[in-house]
């Protein structure tokens, strides 16, 4: 079983994405449910988890409604307004009741785009991060290297709340071999027991047209031993990952880089691992690439 923890689906004639500048101008079109069937059919993914990538409900709204009978989609990691903890608990009560609210697995803001690199560490984040450990749900981490000291404190904070991290916590991967302002606190954060990692946006914060393989696994070794085969998994950052590579090529540099790793590893890489971190399987049955 495959399935691939971490892609996208949106329209932006439905919405604002203020992340969708110039310099990515090939994703400012619609990728939709049946674009994402096709291409993780062809590449043999079983099923898969969407991440928002728009700060606003609406979204998460949409892409449940893309969790239906006979669609890949059998997790959504939506969003809410950390910042208003008092409304949190209600809004994710209204998305549970919304058409597929039980493929609601987790919530992620775009801290990434936010230039404070504490904020993070605001008690009003924090509160709304206990309620989504609460509610049974994980929080995504999507920052990058100054933001990852922020993200520990909020890792130890909320002990009893799933963590997943994005894309290794985006390393300057085009910059060099190392990156000392990562490494330091992906290290503490891979000490801590509740957090997973997503092998996945590696592509992209590489060269997008000269990235290598060896370049690639100067990060991913490092990952690959900190955190262990129990808490890694594979995501595609489709369709972002096509201004580097095709779905195939990922999945492809995916399994090059993990190829040394016993295959009992690999089935937790590939899909296990991302199975237990979303508890998906209460899903999984409702979730098929395949038509009809």
């Amino acid at each position: 079983m495959i399935i691939d923890a971490h892609h996208h689906l949106w329209d932006p004639g439905k919405g604002h994405y203020e992340w969708m500048t110039d310099d990515v101008a090939p994703l400012r079109r619609p990728f939709g449910l049946d674009d994402l069937r096709a291409v993780l059919a062809k590449a043999g993914v079983d099923a898969s988890v969407v991440v928002q990538a728009r700060d606003d409900a609406a979204e998460t709204l949409e892409l449940l409604a893309d969790a239906g009978t006979d669609s890949p989609v059998c997790g959504v990691v939506g969003w809410v307004d950390l910042t208003k903890p008092d409304d949190v608990e209600a809004q994710l009560a209204s998305f549970a009741s919304a058409p597929n609210g039980d493929a609601l697995v987790g919530i992620r803001h775009l801290v990434q785009g936010e230039r404070d690199p504490d904020w993070l560490r605001q008690g009003s984040v924090q509160r709304s991060i206990a309620a989504i450990g609460r509610r049974g749900l994980a929080y995504d981490l999507v920052v990058r290297p100054p933001q990852l000291h922020a993200a520990v404190a909020a890792v130890e904070a909320n002990p009893e709340t799933r963590f997943v991290i994005d894309h290794i916590g985006k390393p300057r991967i085009a910059n060099g071999s190392s990156d000392s302002e990562w490494e330091g606190p992906m290290r503490r954060l891979a000490a801590l027991p509740n957090v997973w990692c997503k092998l996945s946006g590696l592509v992209t914060e590489a060269d997008w047209t000269s990235w290598t393989i060896e370049q690639l696994r100067a990060y991913t070794d490092p990952v690959c031993e900190w955190f262990g085969e129990d808490r890694l998994m594979f995501g595609s950052d489709w369709p972002v990952c096509t201004l580097a590579a095709s779905y195939a090529d990922v999945l492809g540099a995916l399994r090059e880089l993990i190829a040394a790793t016993t295959n009992t590893a690999q089935e937790k890489i590939l899909g296990l691992n991302t199975v237990a971190a979303y508890n998906l399987r209460p899903r999984l049955a409702k979730a098929t690439t395949r038509p009809g």
